[in-house]
This record gives structure tokens, C-alpha cells and sequence, in this order.
């Protein structure tokens, strides 16, 4: 049950960002106490730091994003007491309108996502987003 949840709140993130919603973005990341040490590290960024820092990258983000959809692979979910870390493969696809095909990049990255209860629900603490430069499988 408790992974389940934490799943889903991962499952969440990931939703808010497709829909392009920074209302629901805004409603994964935690606040209160947590809000200085919210962290986030974008592909190819240097990290970011508070939760106003971070909310305002995902507005820019998500203003410059017309079409975005995830599929999550390889999700591995743990749960240390108050704490919890989601490892996955995000699979990813975007489109923009007029594009020749339609389509301008497919790629994958992984994540790490570390998340904190509050309230009895879980907020994501951590997202760090790094970009797979070889997805040989090990052998």
C-alpha cells in the first residue's frame, strides 16, 4: 500500500508536467519546512535550489512545451520511513505543431525522485533528471 501510494505521487509528477498544469506541479513539490531544500536538476542544468526556484523553472519549462508525453519504464520505489526514493526511466516523447513529421525528439533519461510524507501523502523533495548516453543492457 505504502509503495502504491508512492508510485502514484511519482506517477503524479509526471502527469502535472504532460498536462502542462503548474497547479497540480506545484501540489507535487513540498513546502513548508521542506520548501528551502527542494532541489531539482534538469537535464543539462546546474541545480536549482527552493521551491520558488524550482516552480518557476517548471513554469518556463512548461510555457515552452507544446507537446510532451512520458513512459515510465524501470520503476524502482523504496520507502525509508518518512522518506522514500523512486529510481525510473523516463521514455519520452514531444511534438510540436507544424513540424514536418510531427514529431521532433524521442529520447530517455533516468530519474531519481526522492520524496518526503507530509500530511500523509507524499512530496517529492528531489528530481534529478540525467540524460542516458548509452542504454546498452548490462551483461
Amino acid at each position: 500500500m505504502e509503495r502504491d501510494e508512492l508510485v502514484e505521487a511519482n506517477a503524479e509528477f509526471y502527469a502535472a508536467f504532460e498536462a502542462g498544469d503548474l497547479d497540480r506541479m506545484s501540489a507535487v513539490w513540498a513546502d513548508g519546512p521542506y520548501a528551502s531544500g527542494v532541489t531539482c536538476v534538469h537535464p543539462g542544468w546546474t541545480r536549482l535550489r527552493g521551491r520558488d526556484e524550482v516552480l518557476r523553472s517548471w513554469a518556463l519549462i512548461m510555457a515552452n512545451t507544446e507537446y510532451i508525453q512520458f513512459v515510465l519504464t524501470d520503476v524502482e520505489a523504496d520507502v525509508y520511513g518518512e522518506q522514500a526514493v523512486v529510481t525510473c526511466k523516463e521514455n519520452i516523447l514531444t511534438a510540436e505543431e507544424g513540424a514536418e513529421n510531427g514529431f521532433l525528439a524521442a529520447g530517455s533519461m533516468i530519474a531519481t525522485n526522492v520524496f518526503v510524507r507530509v500530511g500523509g501523502g507524499w512530496r517529492l523533495l528531489v528530481h534529478h533528471g540525467s540524460p542516458i548516453l548509452n542504454d546498452t543492457e548490462e551483461q
